[in-house]
């Protein structure tokens, strides 16, 4: 039976006294004897955690009596195993580094579709006025190699700050597509879309809650292979379930 609860989840709100805040989370999070990480930045928070489902839920119900994070949404799954060896809580500048500081998610984000509506849109092949549809992968050349959605467009990337150079030499040639970019849990696509936007790509959406909320409402249609996820289990099937161990690229990479 799998009794760790495994949640993902962001939040673009401005924070401050961020010092203080992080022992008093350490703190909480410790007591519960959770693991994982969390990043605290002026722009909001990111943070993959593991633990008892008690336990966890019952530091999420904390974090959301602090106003600034009642609107935060958890995607979660589930393990057998602490995938997590300890506990970090990192300062940072920002949530996800792109180095385009007037990109501003907390200010307003683009648009988005949802999973299920994404499904239809890809089953038909075009979007309900007739376009067609062209998938954006936002996420690391290593990461697209776990698994991505069938036919997408990604750049071969190393890190999220070469994705705005890497759209915009692609603008012309997909200006009469329409775009939906799509990263592991969405918080990549909150600042690709609303860059999107601002260079002039206005028929691009980002897909709500990335891939592993596709994942949850709707399985493996359209999305060839796993998803890769920051922690032990390495990558999870479109079931949320781990990458059985004989199939690991980490473990193929050490023993071959």
């Amino acid at each position: 039976m799998k009794s760790i609860l495994n949640i993902a989840a962001y939040l673009f709100v401005s924070l401050d006294g961020l010092t203080d805040l992080r022992a008093k989370m350490l703190n909480e999070c410790n007591s519960r004897a959770l693991k994982g990480t969390i990043l605290l930045t002026g722009e909001g928070i990111n943070l993959f955690l593991a633990g008892k489902e008690i336990d966890l839920r019952g530091f999420l119900d904390w974090l959301r009596s602090d106003p600034r994070f009642t609107p935060l949404e958890a995607k979660e799954s589930w393990s057998e195993d602490q995938p997590f060896k300890k506990m970090l809580i990192k300062l940072k500048n920002e949530i996800i580094r792109m180095n385009h500081p007037a990109i501003r998610p907390e200010e307003g984000r683009a648009n988005f579709i949802k999973p299920k509506k994404l499904q239809e849109w890809l089953d038909r092949g075009t979007d309900d006025l007739g376009r067609p549809v062209v998938m954006i992968d936002t996420r690391n050349a290593f990461e697209v190699d776990y698994g991505t959605f069938e036919n997408a467009l990604h750049f071969n990337i190393e890190k999220f700050t070469q994705f705005p150079k890497a759209i915009t030499a692609h603008k012309e040639a997909l200006a009469d597509k329409t775009l939906v970019s799509f990263c592991t849990g969405g918080i990549r696509c909150e600042k690709s879309g609303l860059y999107m936007r601002e260079i002039g790509m206005q028929h691009s959406y980002q897909l709500e809650g990335g891939i592993l909320k596709y994942f949850e409402e709707v399985g493996s249609a359209h999305y060839k292979g796993t998803c890769f996820v920051f922690d032990e289990r390495e990558a999870l099937e479109p079931t949320l379930d781990s990458i059985p161990v004989e199939h690991s690229i980490r473990k193929k990479l050490k023993t071959g």
